[in-house]
């Protein structure tokens, strides 16, 4: 076995220009904001079908925070919060014709 020899850590030269900070945090900003952007987009089209009353709003405001935040998906978000925006029209439609909150086939 070789023997094990600890690293010292390099100190850089003089005139070595000092390291740049890699930006994580907006990538992970930029990272969060295209999951809401998809959210938004999931929840507002399964909210067409089902508990429009909860996943109407709530795609409504992820495409939105997703938009506020910058994300690479603006399309998605949109679509998002036009679906959120569906969802609810659909559930102001069934409320005013048949006086019920939910879908029905009779």
């Amino acid at each position: 076995m070789t023997p094990r020899t600890e690293m010292t850590p390099r100190t850089p030269a003089k005139n070595a220009p000092a390291p740049t900070p890699t930006p994580a945090p907006a990538r992970a900003r930029t990272r969060d904001a295209d999951a809401m952007a998809v959210t938004a987009f999931v929840l507002g089209l399964v909210g067409l079908l089902v508990m429009n009353i909860v996943l109407g709003p709530v795609a409504v405001v992820l495409g939105s925070l997703a938009l506020w935040r910058r994300t690479s998906r603006p399309g998605r978000a949109r679509l998002g919060i036009a679906l959120g925006v569906a969802d609810l029209v659909a559930l102001a439609t069934l409320v005013s014709a048949d006086h019920t909150w939910s879908w029905s086939l009779t």
